[in-house]
């Protein structure tokens, strides 16, 4: 059942939030603008992940959006206008790519996973949106596409994200082509996890949350981070790293009773530590 977000937000604010139990829904909401990254969603956005990374009521997110198109990505009018600034926008420019870069990282950094429902075109950072999620559920009538190459502005920062999900052809295929990326080629590239039925996308990604949701809060965290921080490791690193994650998951009370549960054959109560 969907229930108001403890912080109600109107109607007409950039991002909107329902929690459906333990499963917080944050919906962009600039369907006029298609949904693109202003820096009033920007900051709503990593305002929102903050409060979100400290509530242990919230288990998993789905980074939702409004309207036909999931996100145009930067607001390229608003960035225009500030080309008037006496440095001609440059100023501007770099906080608005240091704030979305940031906000991409709290998604990341976030001890709860995140999944994108995406409706419509990701485009350029909404695209990056999309990989910097930890899974994604597509309508089969949604893109992906990163096409500042065909506006003199390649897509250097959406390529951080975009190409530590596909590989290196396909990422540069991407960057240097500017075509869009149908649904189901994306589920094979690897940028989502599966192309749904058009209008069903939501619901299968809030379906997917209560899936995790019902698992241990901690253990899900310390494997999130663990995931994130091991890939980018050489091999032999990344085991001995993982090794001791594993070693300290053994000791938490979670692993324990799972681990008894398991031999036991009953259900496991989680106690989140």
């Amino acid at each position: 059942m969907n229930t108001p977000s403890p912080r109600p937000a109107s109607t007409d604010a950039p991002l909107l939030r329902t929690d459906d139990g333990p499963v917080a829904v944050l919906t962009l909401n600039r369907p006029n603008a298609r949904n693109s990254l202003s820096e009033a969603l920007l900051g709503a956005l990593g305002g929102a992940l903050t409060s979100i990374a400290t509530d242990r009521r919230v288990r998993a997110v789905v980074l939702a959006a409004n309207g036909p198109v999931f996100c145009a990505g930067h607001d390229l009018k608003e960035l225009s206008f500030r080309r008037a600034d006496a440095d001609g926008g440059r100023a501007y420019f770099k906080h608005i790519m240091t704030i979305c870069s940031a906000m991409m990282q709290q998604i990341v950094a976030l001890p709860q996973p995140v999944i994108a429902a995406v409706q419509g075109i990701a485009s350029a950072a909404g695209c990056q949106l999309v990989a910097s999620c930890d899974l994604a559920v597509a309508s089969v009538n949604a893109g992906f596409v990163t096409p500042g190459v065909d506006i003199g502005l390649f897509c250097s920062t959406p390529m951080v994200a975009l190409s530590r999900n596909v590989s290196r052809k396909h990422a540069m295929e991407m960057l240097l082509g500017g075509g869009v990326v149908p649904a189901e080629k994306a589920a094979l590239m690897g940028l989502i996890n599966e192309a749904v039925q058009a209008g069903t996308e939501r619901a299968r990604a809030v379906e997917l949350a209560h899936a995790i949701a019902a698992k241990s809060s901690h253990t899900i965290g310390i494997g999130k981070a663990a995931f994130y921080r091991q890939i980018e490791l050489p091999l032999a690193e990344a085991y001995a790293y993982a090794s001791e994650v594993m070693t300290q998951n053994m000791m938490t009370a979670d692993a324990e009773e799972g681990i008894c549960a398991f031999l036991e054959k009953r259900k496991p109560a989680w106690q989140d530590r």
